[in-house]
Formats: structure tokens, sequence, C-alpha cells
């Protein structure tokens, strides 16, 4: 039994990351155990929730997983925690384009049983407010709206209208944030500066968070609120061991993650499988590391901002020549979205790796969606007609799109090929979460020990 609520809103911009991430941060200050999850396939809002609360920020998605993956996986995160925080994606009803309530906040919600929060942008209204939160919260009977925080609120004068005419509405008010209260955080092309880049400043922002909704928030109501929860039945998601995570250390192969500011986008159960599969998992810096960790037997290159620091990362000669002679030399290699970028020839004109034959370069158009794919390349990921769901996110274009082996089949929203799998390479643009299939870290471990 976890107490938890969902921090949800009408639509994007009213404030769901400065709440959530604000009331993580004073719960965890108030010596609460809190897990942090976020609806949705991004990965730059758990970075932030991560700092908030000292444990890993984990995604909670119904497209790319399934829906019934989404209890068991947030009972994995918040695992021996006091309370445990969902931050919703886009509009309360919004999912999967097309799809009905697939990925929504309110899907989510009511697989977690859990109580929502609507965080109102009520800069442009008074009166009204109650009728807004009186369709939300009669929308859909199964969802249950438990408090309303209100966001930008203009005076104290304006905080007592939206209060009169939510006495009517049966909804309580569990917050109020004032405009002058906001708290900067940078943005760019593909949304928040990642705490990766920023840290210092990320670190005095989720304080300034954490103080504001302490300031404007009934703490106490809102708690009070996560514990009225009923219990969740059902089966805790858990990394199958396979026997070989069992054999001496020595005897693991090596995977390493890069990470740092240039690749900070990694889902936390993808180190998990490969751990239990039975690899020794170890992060580098492809910014600042040289080498490659000692005895790495596989690469693991994620998502990020490589565009950003092309010319930090092509000035890292030898860490792209080591990675060059990994991959050239048959090593397992899964690299998605960044890492693609990152294996070509150039980008932007900066050189990168050179194992693609392939250049990348910035666009002004934005890729984003999720995608059905199915894998029509034999590769150390998977097995030719392995079907996954995907995300895409990206403003950049690599050309060729696909290589001689693709590595996907897409299906929606029209059908191309994508990607490229040669020697041990496998290399996409698409994000998928390896919970929904764990034997693609199993397989890719495998070929690490071949």
């Amino acid at each position: 039994m976890v107490a938890r609520l969902v921090v949800a809103a009408p639509s994007s911009g009213s404030g769901k990351t400065t709440v959530a991430t604000g009331l993580m941060a004073a719960f965890s200050a108030a010596g609460l155990a809190v897990s942090p999850h976020k609806v949705g396939p991004d990965y730059i809002d758990p970075g932030y929730h991560a700092l908030a609360t000292g444990r890993p920020g984990r995604n909670l998605d119904a497209y790319l997983c399934g829906p019934e993956m989404v209890a068991p996986l947030f009972a994995h995160g918040a695992r021996g925690c006091d309370l445990a925080v969902v931050e919703g994606v886009m509009g309360l009803y919004d999912g999967a384009s097309g799809q009905g309530e697939l990925a929504s906040t309110a899907q989510v919600a009511k697989l977690l049983r859990a109580p929502v929060v609507l965080v109102v942008d009520a800069s442009s209204q008074s009166r009204s407010v109650a009728a807004l939160v009186h369709g939300f919260a009669s929308w859909d009977p199964e969802v249950r709206i438990g408090g309303v925080i209100l966001n930008k609120v203009g005076s104290a004068r304006h905080e007592a209208l939206l209060r009169e005419a939510l006495d009517e509405s049966g909804v309580p008010v569990l917050g109020a944030l004032g405009r002058a209260q906001q708290v900067h955080a940078p943005s760019r092309h593909l949304g928040l500066v990642p705490v990766a880049e920023r840290r210092a400043e990320a670190v005095d922002s989720v304080a300034a968070l954490a103080s504001r909704v302490r300031e404007g928030c009934d703490l106490e109501g809102i708690l009070g609120l996560a514990r009225s929860a009923p219990a969740l039945s059902g089966d805790t998601w858990d990394p199958e061991v396979s026997p070989d995570a069992l054999k001496s250390e020595s005897r693991r192969p090596v995977v390493a993650i890069a990470g740092g500011a240039a690749f900070s986008f990694s889902y936390a159960e993808h180190a998990e499988l490969l751990t239990a599969a039975g690899a020794d998992v170890v992060t580098f810096d492809p910014l600042h590391d040289e080498q490659l960790p000692d005895g790495t037997a596989g690469l693991v290159i994620g998502g990020g901002f490589p565009e950003v620091y092309a010319p930090e990362l092509s000035a890292n000669e030898p860490l792209r020549k080591a990675v060059a002679e990994l991959a050239l030399g048959g090593a397992p290699v899964a690299a998605e979205c960044a890492g693609l970028l990152y294996l070509t020839r150039e980008l932007d004109g900066k050189p990168m790796c050179g194992v693609l034959d392939a250049r990348a370069r910035m666009s002004e158009r934005l890729t984003l969606g999720y995608r059905e794919a199915v894998a029509v390349s034999d590769s150390a990921l998977a097995a030719v007609g392995t079907r996954m769901r995907g995300h895409e996110f990206h403003r950049t274009v690599v050309e060729p799109g696909a290589g001689a082996a693709p590595a996907w089949g897409l299906h929606a929203p029209e059908r191309r090929v994508e990607g490229f799998v040669q020697q041990g390479v496998h290399a996409s643009y698409l994000h998928t979460h390896w919970a929904a299939e764990p034997g693609i870290a199993r397989r890719f471990v495998e070929r690490c020990t071949a």
C-alpha cells in the first residue's frame, strides 16, 4: 500500500511540472520517501523529479508498455516509499492520437486507482473556473478529481473569487500559487533543458519550487488525499534474473551506457534489465571520457542532445575512435536517436564516430509521435518480426534514413523503413521501453558473451 496521487491539468502549460516537482521536493524535505513518476515517454521531467526526491524518475506509458504493465511498473518504482507522485502528460484526457484514452493521464490514474489533483491556470478567469473543474470532474466517473491547485493567481482578491466559485463545485481547493512566484526553467527546441546540463541551477530551481509549494499549498490535505487511495492488487514488476546474472563478477560482460549532458535520456529499467540479464553496467560520459570503460563488450547510447554538443563530441577524437573500433569489430551496440546521430559520419558538419555511412543535421521540422514498429532485420536487439511500440521526438534528419538492412518497419502514421543494422549495431530514431519486451536485454547480453 503506497499513498499516491496524480498531478494533472486541463491542458499543457498549466503548471503540472511546477506543482508535481514542487510537491515531490517539499514532501522529500519533510522526511518522506517519495517515488517520482511521469506519464508518457518524456525523459526530461523525470530528471527534475529525481533531483527532487533522490530516487530514479520513472515513466508510466500505457502505449509503449501496454496498460497491463502500468501498475506493476509503478509498484516496482514505489516499493518501500511513503508516497508516490505521478506527473501527468498534456491535458488530463489527452492520449495517443486517435486511440481514445490510451496513454492518457486519465487512463493511468484509473489503472493506479489514484486520486487526481487538477492544476488549473487561473490567469484569465474567475467564476468560469468552476465550470471548467466541474466538466473535468464529471467527464469520466472513474476518474476521481480530489482537489484543485490554482496556478498563476493574480491577487488575493482574484484568489477569493476563484475559491468562492469552486465552493459550489464540490472539489476542494488544495492550493493557490501566484503569478509573481513563477520559477524560471530554461527551455529550447525539445522542451526544458535537462538537469544533466544545468545541475547547480536545477538544484536551486527545485528548492525554489519546494518553497513555493509549501507556501501556497495545503500539504497536509494533499497527503491525506494521497493516503485515501485504495490498495493496489496484482504483481510488482521485476526484471527476470538470468542464470548468467549469478555468475562471478569476473565473468559478467561489461555493458557501457552513455550518459552525461549529451546523452541524458534513458529509462531506469533498461539498466536494471541488463543487470538482471547478467551484465555489469557501467556509465561513461562521451563529452569527457577518452576511452570506453575497461572490458566493454557492449554499448548502449540512448537519447539526448548531441546536436547541442557536436563540437565537444567531435573534439573527443580518442573516444570516437574507440567507439568505431568496438562497433566495427562486431560488438553489440544499441543506439537510439542521439546515439544514432553519434554513430554517423558527421553531425552538422562536425565529424562523429563514422560507424554508419550517413550524415545528420538539424532541421526546422519537429518529428514527434508514437509509432508501431516491427523488426525487419535480425539484430543484437531483436529477431526479425519482433513487434514493438516506440516514440520519436527530434528536430534532426539523418540522410539516408535507413541502411541496406533497416532496423524497423514503421506502420503509423505512414509506412516506411527506418534505422540501420550492420554487424552488431542497431541504430534508430525510435525510443523503446525494454520492459515491454524483456527479451531485448537478454538477447543483447547474450550477444555480448558470444
